[in-house]
């Protein structure tokens, strides 16, 4: 039985999707707690809902980002996690951290990478004119944003889209994503090998690119 640990600071939707799909699928996990590092992050409430066990590590009790991190660390270790997973979780991570769970710590990110890594993704690809935005689910490495692709989910942009519809188009491909990459990896199919993401033979109808909408 797989351990997870889910980090966030906001309303924590790709959370829920996860929790509902390891429960509706079967998965041999379970989710071992939901940390935020704000006390006001709806993803909390949403989590205790789905009757999950909830912590918050406050970034702002902390004057150094080391001290924080390591608040962090405690917390988690201590709920024995084999993997640590970023969904929404919006703090930059130091390397010592990082390198702690490596090869256990996933992250997902609204566009295509290398494609428009940080923030305002979706205003961006919309300035550059993309005919392809979506999604990308990474092994956290110590670059913002960087890290080993695992898989990537794809959505067309349409003349008529502004930030917010593309932002719900992709949103909604996030949430079929992830929980099908952390499956790959609570079913140890998906492993870090160096640099690479390696992932065991894939079964009929699986891929590592989702397509989403009109193509």
């Amino acid at each position: 039985m797989k351990r997870i640990v889910v980090l966030l600071s906001g309303r924590g939707s790709n959370m829920s999707a996860i929790a509902r799909a390891l429960r509706s699928e079967h998965w041999p996990a379970k989710i071992a707690g939901v940390i935020a590092d704000r006390p006001g992050a709806a993803g909390l409430q949403l989590a205790a809902g789905l009757g999950l066990p909830t912590a918050v590590i406050d970034h702002r009790a902390f004057g150094r980002r080391e001290d924080f991190e390591q608040a962090l660390r405690e917390a988690i270790d201590a709920l024995a996690p084999d993997a640590v997973v970023l969904a929404g979780f919006m703090r930059v991570l130091g390397a010592a951290f990082v390198e702690h769970y490596r090869g256990r710590m996933l992250n997902i990110h609204p566009s295509l990478l290398p494609a428009f890594p940080g923030l305002a993704t979706h205003r961006r690809a919309l300035q550059a004119g993309v005919a392809v935005h979506g999604a990308t689910v990474h092994f956290v490495g110590t670059e913002v944003d960087g890290g080993p692709i695992v898989a990537q989910a794809a959505v067309p942009v349409r003349l008529d889209d502004d930030e917010a519809t593309l932002a719900a188009r992709v949103l909604e491909a996030e949430h079929r994503l992830y929980p099908l990459v952390l499956r790959w990896f609570v079913e140890d199919r998906l492993r870090l090998d160096g640099t690479r993401a390696r992932l065991a033979g894939l079964r009929p109808g699986e891929s590592r690119l989702l397509w989403s909408g009109d193509r």
